[in-house]
Order: structure tokens, then sequence, then C-alpha cells
């Protein structure tokens, strides 16, 4: 009967990867992708690496958090395939709307069901995931501001990332030796900025690993059935498949609701979204990698659009001054204007930075797939009460 049960909750594990792989392998790879500088198969392929990095090192905070300190007792066998279910019904409630859910989010909703069900629930613990998770949207907001209102428009003109026609690399046979070299069209500062495109993009990958991970495993590693080095190669596995598969699509269309942002915007949103999502996950602490992307994100451009006012006014909002939310997408060698001068009239033409109402849809779904997985377990296990 165990045997039984495990294997429905591996399946169920499986079932929860596969679609974080689907969707956090667009997020990680998107913008490379898009640029033409990587293949879909090779970023699948490098996601899946640093993917189980990511969950092997950094992960296990977070697995050590999921399985023991939101609840104060083991989560049963049977318990932890009934939270993967939510998990499982939470992707697919952010599917049907179209966003990325929020997977660690999802998952402690769904714990915390189960604790208040059998009156476990460890609120101290759940107390400090909740406030990182108010902190880190305006830690995000306010990096993406700053960079955008004093650092962006001066790395826009200096930092351009082209892919030319033929091999990034090729072997020079003039010497006794083949050595590598550029490729007929490759300049040095294309070289440099695919090298920082990919290592951006792997470091995301290990972040997401860090951070989901342990969402498709920990309700069964809690239970004990499951060893945790298992646990984490079944989780990647998983979400490789999800990489190769599903992922392939959202690699192509990622950012095209929310933001239609140039890959140097990109790059700094990966960035700081890596970097905020992996030091919480080193403190142990559940935290969505989305969150960290989709603030930054507009923080990035309300920070490039107000360059044209004062701080004072524009956190006062006192001021007639035009803000373009296009000025993120101006073109490098469009004149960059000081603070507090107006933009130029290619800048304030330019595309609209990101959807409003996108963002909300995207905020909302933060507040609803906890508050839902949260009610929908415990209304279950409290009429359920032996699978506790």
């Amino acid at each position: 009967m165990v045997e039984t049960v495990l294997l429905v909750g591996i399946a169920a594990s499986i079932f929860v990867g596969f679609n974080i792989g689907g969707s956090s392998t667009g997020i990680a790879w998107g913008p490379a992708v898009g640029a033409g500088i990587i293949r879909k198969v090779t970023a699948a392929a490098l996601m899946t690496i640093f993917v189980f990095l990511g969950g092997w090192t950094v992960g296990r905070n977070v697995m050590d958090t999921l399985s023991g300190d939101i609840i104060t007792i083991e989560i049963s066998l049977a318990a932890g395939v009934a939270v993967l279910f939510f998990i499982g019904l939470g992707i697919l409630v952010a599917n049907i709307f179209g966003v990325p859910v929020p997977t660690s989010m999802t998952t402690v909703g769904a714990i915390v069901g189960l604790g208040l069900a059998t009156g476990t629930t460890n609120f101290e613990t759940i107390g400090w995931i909740v406030s990182w998770w108010v902190v880190t949207p305006i830690i995000g907001f306010w990096i993406g501001a700053t960079i955008g209102r004093y650092v962006y428009p001066e790395l826009n003109r200096r930092f351009e990332i082209k892919s030319s026609e033929g091999s990034l690399l090729a072997l020079d046979r003039s010497g006794s030796v083949p050595k590598p070299a550029l490729g007929p069209n490759t300049t040095s500062q294309e070289l440099g900025g695919t090298v920082v495109v990919l290592t951006i993009g792997c470091y995301m990958a290990f972040s997401a690993g860090a951070s989901n991970v342990p969402n498709a495993v920990a309700p069964l590693v809690s239970s004990g059935e499951l060893g945790r080095d298992p646990a984490i190669i079944i989780a990647t596995v998983a979400i490789g498949l999800g990489g190769f598969t599903i992922a392939r699509r959202t690699m192509e269309s990622v950012g095209s609701e929310l933001s239609d942002i140039p890959l140097l915007a990109a790059l700094i949103v990966m960035l700081t979204a890596s970097t905020i999502t992996t030091a919480l996950s080193w403190i142990g602490i559940p935290i969505s990698l989305v969150m960290a992307s989709v603030m930054t994100i507009v923080g990035l451009g309300w920070g490039r659009a107000t360059r044209p006012v004062t701080a004072r006014e524009a956190i006062r909002g006192d001021t007639d001054t035009e803000i373009s939310m296009g000025a993120l997408k101006a073109e490098p060698e469009d004149p960059v204007s000081q603070i507090g001068e107006e933009e130029s009239e290619e800048a304030l033409q330019a595309s609209d930075l990101f959807n409003p109402r996108a963002v909300m849809k995207y905020v909302s779904m933060w507040i609803i797939g906890p508050s839902m997985s949260t009610l929908l377990a415990y209304g279950f296990f409290t009429l359920v009460p032996f699978v506790n």
C-alpha cells in the first residue's frame, strides 16, 4: 500500500516539476533564445544542469523549511500526495489565466492549509515567510527603479548585444596546432556580450532550481519515504523534461504580454531577480522568481520614465511633465537626457514599456494562488482527517 501511494506521489511530483520546467525555462532563457544567441535545445540542456546544481545546494535549505518548519509535525505520505495535488491545481488555474504561477507561494499555502486543519501551524515561521513576500516586490521595484533612473540610459548607449551571421567561434588552423578564434563576422564586443547573456541565463537557472526543486518534492521528503537526494534528481528530471517540451513555446513568447523590453533590460531583470531569489533561498525562504522579475521590470521602467522630473516630484506625482514608459526602449543612439530634462521626441514615441492590466493580473495571482491553495487544503484535510 505504501509503495502504491509513493508511486502516486512521485507521479504528482513529476507533474508539478514538468509544469515548473515549462514556465521557468522560458523565463530564464527566453531573452537569449529570442535574441538568437542560443538554441532552444541548448537552453533546455543548460537549464537542466543548473537547476540540478541549484536544487542540490541552496535548494536543500528551502526543502528543510517546506518539509519541517511550516507545521510542527511531519507531513504523512498520503497528506504529501494531497498537498502536491493542490500545488498542481494551482499551476493549472494559473495556466488557464495565462500567467506564470507563484509555485513557492502556492506550495506554502497548501502546507499551511494542512497545518490549520490539524492545529499544527508554526505561525512564527509563516510570519517570517510572508514578511519576505511583502518586502521582496519592494526590493525588486526599487533596485529596478534606481538602475532605470540613474544607470540604464548610459548602459544602453555603451552596451549593445548583436548577433552577427555565421558561427560565433571558429578554429584557426594557420598554425601547427588549431586554436579557437573569433568567427568570420564576430567582434570582441559580441563575444563578450554573448558570454554575459549565457552566464546570466545559467545563474537564473540555478536560482530557479534553488527555489523550485523543493516545491516539487518537499511534501514527499517530509514523510521520510523519499530521501532528499533521489527527490532532487526526480524533480530535476521532471523540470528538464518540461524545458525540452512545453517550454519551447514559452521561450518564444515570454514577456510578450507583460513587457516588450530589449535584451539589456531583460538581462538586468534576470540578474536582479536571480540574486534576490538565490539570497532568500539560501536562508530557507520559499520565494517566487516570477515575483522578483515582474517588480524589477516595473521598477526599471518607472525609473527610466521618471528621468524628466526630480525624484521628489516623481514620488509625489506632483508634475505636469510628460512621462513616457516607452523611454526604456529608446535606441542606443538616441540622446540621453539629464535628470530633470524632458526626453527627446524619439524616446517619447517609443512603445509602452508594460501593460498595467497585465501587471495587476500577475499581482492578483500572488494573492489568489496561495489563498486558494490554503483554503482548498484546509477544507480537504478538515473533511478527510484520516489522510493527515
